[in-house]
């Protein structure tokens, strides 16, 4: 038996909803009713990286990095591929810039998404510590 089972369904046109255990996820590559799909994948390695860099600092003996944002941006090529995926990651914690590097790679090794994607398409990431 398979880890993860979804069903996507479209009744017609090009938008579909997936069923992803109890949750439903509309997403569509028009934009109209819902996200398009490089979008949803953009947000979904976003809002898988955040908690790996929550890890990532406790790992690093940082308990309490408080609020933590990630602002997510991507450029497609000609075939509306995703060529370039950016994180900016905001910490309210005051962090040194050694200290949130080694939390950026220690992210980098837990997220799956990163560990899913091909290597060229990694998030480029900066990060910003009492940033709030």
């Amino acid at each position: 038996m398979s880890d993860i089972q979804t069903t996507t369904v479209s009744e017609q046109g090009f938008a579909s909803t997936s069923q992803v255990g109890d949750y439903d996820l509309s997403i569509d590559p028009t934009d109209e009713e819902g996200p398009n799909p490089n979008a949803t994948l953009v947000a979904t390695y976003a809002a898988c990286f955040l908690p790996a860099f929550r890890v990532g600092g406790r790992q690093a003996g940082h308990d309490d990095l408080g609020k933590v944002q990630i602002d997510a941006d991507a450029d497609l090529n000609d075939e509306d591929d995703l060529e370039a995926i950016r994180f900016e990651i905001h910490v309210e914690a005051d962090l040194s810039d050694d200290e949130l590097d080694e939390i950026v790679e220690r992210g980098e090794d837990i997220c799956h998404v990163h560990s899913a994607l091909r290597e060229g398409l990694h998030a480029d990431i900066s990060a910003h510590g009492g940033a709030f």
